[in-house]
């Protein structure tokens, strides 16, 4: 295996090139919040009834976060990329993974809550499995045409380490075994990770709902219990031909559900701890904290300033079972995010911070195309000129494209609902908002 593919593999640790591996798929985020309480929203001189348990209107700040997310997947997705310096994963322990998981959980439970409260636990669980088969063939559909561009660029290339690089060089030699592997998620080439772990979470979601909606601190406490477990006893799920899943469903799934939680009630019970000036200090000051502690991985010659027993105590930061510490990290970030970017910020209509919204409210095209145009600039740069401004060219490129996408198929889905105002919230998406 390549020299990328095992630093693609390794946990975050002392101060090494490994520490600053291109992620498989990442995450930062946001806890929403309402200055309203739960019970009752003004809407110009009136209030409307709301349900005690989910917020009636979608928060923009979900989508505009989950599309920057994509963007800094897609940047990291690209090795030896200089443009990958502003992503989140060099300036402290989690990255966009744990935003993309959070925001997943929240919206599954933002679309599917009332559906089961209304109609009941199977009619929302069908609606659940239907779109965790949905993403399923998206994912087998991403793997077909994945393995042909790989293919592709390998046969047509000199330079014969790309199938190695990308962890399809399995499927090269035994395509026959590797496919079947694919089909039941097993076999898994470098970043297409992401969408087998939410099929995953989706499919455990419906009877994690019910309980959500019945007992919210008994499901959050029984998924941290779980995640407990896991480290105490190594659960994971095996991958083909060897190891372990890069991103482990049994410890990531206490973020999906922490998500799901905020978004059924909990944010609205989190509010006023989150606005206090203790907690955003503390926030801030772990972020600090870590911040330091990830330069000296850039800058060794720094590491003596981290006291040994530190440095004992935290390494390895384990991103494939979610650390502890990664957590942490992230549920500092959102605290930071909500105390200074509310609900009803000004920005969220503004037409600088549309690109990333659209992308966020399409991700699962979005995310799919991405994995496809990292692979293809590393092909470009490879070949052709790995230099500073290629680097930067296929970059600004690249998100270019995702945001052309994920404008049309906006304007697409216009044309289709005529003229007249959507009737719903804006789609969820990866949770599946036409449910």
């Amino acid at each position: 295996m390549s020299e990328n593919r095992a630093l693609a593999r390794q946990d975050a640790g002392p101060p090494t090139a490994a520490a600053r591996a291109p992620v498989a798929e990442r995450s930062l985020d946001v806890i929403p919040s309402r200055d309203q309480p739960p019970g009752k929203r003004a809407v110009g001189e009136r209030s409307i009834s709301m349900s005690p348990t989910v917020t009636a209107e979608r928060d923009l700040r979900l989508d505009l976060f989950r599309g920057i997310a994509l963007w800094l997947i897609f940047l990291d997705h690209i090795p030896t990329n200089i443009v990958n310096w502003i992503t989140i994963r060099n300036y402290g322990f989690s990255d966009a993974t744990e935003i993309f998981i959070f925001i997943s959980g929240y919206t599954a439970a933002f679309v599917y809550s009332k559906a089961m409260r209304e109609r009941g636990f199977m009619v929302a669980g069908a609606r659940i499995l239907r779109r965790a088969w949905q993403i399923y063939v998206a994912h087998i559909f991403l793997f077909a045409i994945y393995m042909a561009e790989i293919a592709y660029v390998q046969s047509s290339s000199i330079n014969p380490v790309f199938a190695e690089e990308m962890g399809a060089l399995d499927f090269m030699q035994h395509p026959d075994e590797t496919i079947i592997q694919a089909l039941i998620l097993k076999f898994k080439p470098v970043h297409m990770d992401v969408l087998p772990l939410y099929i995953v979470l989706l499919l455990l979601f419906p009877p994690i709902l019910w309980l959500l909606q019945r007992s919210a601190i008994t499901a959050l406490g029984l998924s941290a219990l779980l995640y407990a477990l896991n480290w105490q006893f190594g659960l994971n799920l095996k991958s083909y031909p060897t190891g372990e899943w890069y991103f482990n469903p049994i410890a990531r799934q206490l973020l999906f559900v922490f998500g799901a939680w905020c978004a059924l009630g909990g944010a609205q019970r989190l509010s006023r701890v989150l606005r206090s000036p203790a907690t955003t200090a503390i926030a801030i000051g772990f972020l600090a904290l870590a911040f330091v502690v990830t330069l000296t991985w850039t800058f060794p010659r720094l590491g003596i300033y981290v006291p040994r027993w530190l440095g004992e105590w935290m390494y390895p930061i384990d991103k494939t079972n979610l650390d502890v510490l990664r957590f942490a990290h992230f549920l500092a970030l959102a605290a930071v995010t909500v105390r200074f970017v509310p609900s009803n910020w000004p920005g969220l209509k503004s037409p600088m911070l549309r690109p990333a919204i659209l992308c966020g409210q399409h991700s699962l095209e979005i995310f799919c195309l991405g994995v496809f145009l990292a692979f293809a600039g590393h092909f470009v740069m490879v070949e052709f000129y790995p230099g500073v401004a290629m680097q930067v060219l296929v970059s600004v490129v690249g998100v270019a494209v995702m945001i052309g996408t994920a404008t049309l198929i906006s304007w697409y889905k216009a044309m289709e609902r005529g003229s007249g105002p959507p009737k719903r919230p804006l789609d969820a998406d990866l949770a599946g908002g036409q449910a």
